[in-house]
């Protein structure tokens, strides 16, 4: 299988080369956002060729664009709206029959959109070999609207990938800040995981109180506590709520810049969990966690104050880290059904919905007398469908019986 990873490589140029940098940031993004009009207006019925046709000898004359860049400009409109649609099939519409009282649901795409797609943030896509690349003397070569130039880059970091079979692809301007970055695709050829090597089932049950309970095959479960996770961000709550109240320039200004802060400390403890558990478990892994893509969060159930963290914690970004991680460890990771994980008990198999007490916190099966922490009863029934599919089980997932007269 093909693995892929984006490696940040730190770039430093001078004022003068920042400035070059930035107008081709600049004339790439109105480039863009000129070709995504195009598309919107034309139903989005136009092929990358036949766009190439009508605006590519426009791209280079009027925003000053290399010939691979103009290219670039017309693949990074379509993947984006590839990636508007492919998220739009993932929430179709919903709306209930006031007639039949049935509830009905329409697929949604790119004819929903009401406006363009607009490209605000400012970067590049350089293509590897063409607009960017390595230089002997250890500089990198960056091609710009006029002259291409030579940065020095933080290499340290580069050296375990470059040496060790990764193909380097297309990489990303950025500016953050006053730093610059180049955000690298790399791939590389890996072995397909193997069933029969597998060492350790574990079932993942993700949360806010605890980001992750995990339960192996042994029996042992871990928690990773969320409580000081949940204290920072109702912080960064209070402090939004503070700024959007005094709605001056400046306040505004301050917020943007918290969002993002917000984002990327999130971002890096996600990072920092799934390593924590990919070391944990080692080689042979199978990380097993529940299909979250049509469970709706009751946010109406959640006290009002705490509706935010509920509903707004990114467990996608989670699931996307620790699944190319376990690969890169020699695991894997596969997703399953969420349904009736939290009200199965583990031991006998009854499934009722009053077993839980969610104010508690705490699971007590009716039927056998089983008791525990709900989010580990989770885990449990999380780690029974994984052991399952590596038994040889396609989908696995827990029904519930009806009682025959």
């Amino acid at each position: 299988m093909q693995q892929g990873l984006t490696l940040k490589l730190k770039i430093k140029p001078t004022l003068p080369e920042a400035r070059q940098l930035h107008t081709m940031q600049t004339a790439y993004a109105h480039a863009c956002n000129h070709v995504s009009r195009y598309y919107f207006d034309h139903q989005f019925g136009r092929s990358r060729r036949q766009l190439h046709d009508a605006l590519y000898r426009e791209l280079r004359a009027v925003f000053n664009l290399k010939s691979q860049m103009a290219e670039s400009v017309l693949i990074t409109v379509l993947a984006r709206y590839k990636t508007v649609q492919t998220l739009m099939k993932r929430k179709p519409y919903r709306f209930k029959d006031t007639y039949t009282n049935q509830w009905h649901q329409v697929m949604k795409d790119l004819a929903w959109l009401r406006q363009p797609i607009r490209f605000k943030r400012l970067q590049v896509d350089l293509v590897w070999g063409r607009d960017w690349r390595f230089l002997k003397n250890g500089q990198i070569s960056i091609n710009t609207l006029d002259q291409p130039i030579k940065v020095d880059g933080s290499l340290n970091y580069f050296d375990r990938y470059m040496h060790q079979g990764w193909k380097l692809g297309t990489a990303k301007l950025l500016q953050v800040g006053h730093k610059w970055f180049l955000h690298v695709g790399a791939t590389k050829e890996l072995p397909d995981f193997d069933p029969y090597q597998v060492q350790h089932v574990v079932g993942l049950d993700r949360g806010l109180r605890f980001l992750a309970t995990c339960y192996d095959e042994s029996g042992k479960t871990r928690f990773f506590s969320g409580q000081a996770i949940l204290t920072k961000r109702r912080r960064f709550k209070r402090l939004r709520q503070h700024l959007q109240a005094k709605g001056t320039k400046s306040a505004k200004r301050r917020l943007k810049r918290i969002g993002q802060r917000e984002n990327r400390w999130m971002d890096n403890v996600n990072h920092c969990l799934t390593k924590a558990l990919v070391d944990t478990y080692g080689a042979g892994t199978v990380f097993v966690l529940e299909d979250l893509r049509n469970v709706r969060f009751a946010t109406e159930q959640t006290v009002k104050t705490h509706r935010y963290e509920a509903a707004s914690w990114s467990f996608f970004d989670f699931e996307h880290k620790l699944a190319y991680k376990a690969v890169l460890s020699g695991g894997t990771a596969i997703k399953v059904s969420a349904e009736y994980t939290s009200q199965r008990c583990p031991k006998c198999g009854s499934i009722a919905k009053g077993n839980r007490d969610h104010s508690r916190h705490h699971y007590h099966c009716g039927a056998c007398g089983y008791q525990s922490n709900d989010d580990r009863i989770g885990a449990m029934n999380i780690q029974q469908l994984g052991a399952l599919w590596v038994s040889g089980g396609t989908r696995p997932r827990f029904e519930k019986l009806t009682a025959v007269e």
